[in-house]
């Protein structure tokens, strides 16, 4: 279980019927998917034919799963000049199959593949009965063709440095890591890194519909999922089936608007966890409220004017500290108890939880390698998809304003959008109401103390789309369906199965 947690952290459902049943399906562990024709939707007569006429060939991968991969354009302007491959992991259905039902965990830069690996805690029994389960690394994501920019050093580096600068010393090194960053980048995926952005992958995403012999897409998204879904819908409303976004992040933001919304919400998060901590027996606080928050607050600030060197000769630093409380806040069930344990300890001059947290969170091997690319994709994806992009004085400036509204995140969020000042391709994206006319109703899930993505983005999300249905969790931790929230699984699986969806519903149970 904790494995899959780091999966879901990976830093949005609508009403229509599934206009066919798959011609074919394949029953055994080699075999192929259809091949997709006219009444799978394909394009025509844009230089992409060859790649909808592909031939998905499953074989056994991953205990019990199966395998395949296909290629798409690096360029969609140019579809000749050259291709990334994607990889895909499905599980049949364990009844009789309405479709295929795609998976993305968010990031961006998590892995559908591992995700999809966990569906059993992903999805409910009902969907598995009733839909094959497939899951995809997008363009740039692990075991698709990944970016690759910073070595497992350097990565290391970057986790650990700074995140509230305030001596030019610091800020100094700042841009040099973010310098370092967008240059290898560009040095080591000289052709792909600039081709990594949202509207691509979505385009990928159709291919990969299109491979599977659906009509229609069947979608379920979290967090930086739900901006791949909303951008499908908007790019293909005639092609969306069944589609649900949970946590959704709001189209019309960005880079900096994204981050003060994180910021602010990982600052009600953390007060929401330090009144529920007062209410356990192994709360390691001596207070409630605010002195509770100031406990926490002169924690990592200690860490800031001395870091603490931990058994293996790294420096624990108070980037790291606040990124061990950032990971527990996500979650309610099992990362608030992490959290109290971690910070007794801590308390106690012992630092080897939170690190052990850092380290899961960011898929920090006890080698030293990084078990993915995640770090690097989840930089090159944002950097092209928004084209704001702070100087470092600006972004001195920003994180000092930010820090009188969010104490404990401002600065370390306001930091966090450096790199792409210096990143060596041009935004491809901008912030942008999605409306997507012509689709079927789209399911917005939001939770109303979502830290990672704010209440506020999933009802901006839901309004703008011409056909956007809002079902809303009164709790906590970062999205909602299959969270624990009984009445969330309900309406969620009565959509996919029936396409019915009612505006307004507002569930109490669960985190």
């Amino acid at each position: 279980m904790r494995k899959f947690l780091a999966i879901v952290l990976a830093i949005v459902i609508s009403v229509v019927g599934i206009l066919g049943y798959r011609a074919l399906r394949a029953n055994s562990s080699d075999a192929s998917s259809p091949k997709p024709s006219e009444s799978a939707s394909v394009p025509q007569g844009n230089g992409l034919e060859g790649y909808y006429a592909q031939q998905l060939k499953w074989s056994g991968c991953k205990d019990g799963f199966e395998c395949a991969t296909f290629s798409v354009p690096i360029d969609y302007a140019n579809p000749a000049d050259g291709a990334l491959q994607i990889s895909a992991i499905r599980k049949l259905a364990t009844g009789s199959a309405l479709g295929s039902l795609v998976l993305n965990p968010g990031g961006p830069g998590g892995s559908g593949i591992e995700y999809t690996t966990y569906a059993e805690y992903v999805v409910s029994d009902t969907l598995r009965e009733n839909f094959d389960i497939v899951g995809f690394d997008p363009r740039g994501v692990s075991e698709s063709t990944p970016v690759e920019c910073l070595n497992d050093q350097q990565t290391e580096e970057y986790i650990a440095l700074d995140g509230s600068p305030d001596n030019q010393t610091e800020i100094d090194q700042a841009q040099a890591m973010s310098e370092l960053f967008a240059q290898s980048c560009a040095t080591n995926s000289p052709d792909t890194y600039k081709f990594l952005d949202t509207i691509s992958a979505t385009r990928d995403i159709d291919i990969l519909r299109a491979l599977l012999g659906d009509e229609k897409l069947n979608w379920l998204g979290k967090s930086y999922g739900t901006f791949l879904g909303a951008t499908y819908a908007d790019l293909f409303p005639d092609r969306v089936g069944r589609m649900l976004l949970d946590g959704a992040i709001d189209p019309t933001l960005t880079n900096e608007q994204l981050s003060y919304g994180q910021a602010l919400g990982f600052e009600l998060a953390l007060k929401r966890f330090v009144d529920d901590c007062a209410t356990k027996s192994d709360c390691p606080l001596d207070a409630s409220g605010a002195a509770g928050v100031s406990e926490i607050s002169d924690l990592l600030n200690a860490l800031d004017a001395s870091p603490v060197t931990l058994d293996d000769g790294r420096l624990f630093t108070q980037a790291m500290g606040t990124l061990g409380v950032v990971g527990s806040l996500y979650d309610k069930q099992y990362g608030w108890p992490e959290l109290r344990t971690n910070l007794g300890l801590a308390f106690d001059d012992d630092f080897s939880g939170l690190a052990e947290s850092v380290d899961f969170y960011t898929g920090r091997q006890s080698d030293g390698s990084f078990k993915d690319n995640s770090n690097d994709a989840i930089a090159a994806v944002n950097c092209l998809d928004r084209p704001d992009r702070a100087t470092t004085e600006q972004t001195v400036a920003i994180a000092s304003e930010w820090k009188k509204m969010a104490p404990n995140f401002g600065e370390y969020l306001a930091w966090s959008n450096i790199g792409c000042s210096y990143w060596k391709a041009a935004a491809t994206g901008v912030p942008k109401k999605i409306t997507a006319p012509g689709t079927p109703n789209i399911l917005v899930v939001g939770t109303v103390n979502d830290p990672a993505t704010p209440y506020a983005w999933s009802q901006g999300l839901a309004a703008q789309l011409s056909k956007g249905v809002l079902l809303t969790l009164d709790g906590d931790g970062h999205t909602a369906y299959y969270q624990g929230s009984k009445c969330i699984d309900k309406v969620v699986d009565n959509f996919y199965l029936t396409g019915e969806a009612e505006t307004g519903i507002v569930c109490t149970d669960g985190p």
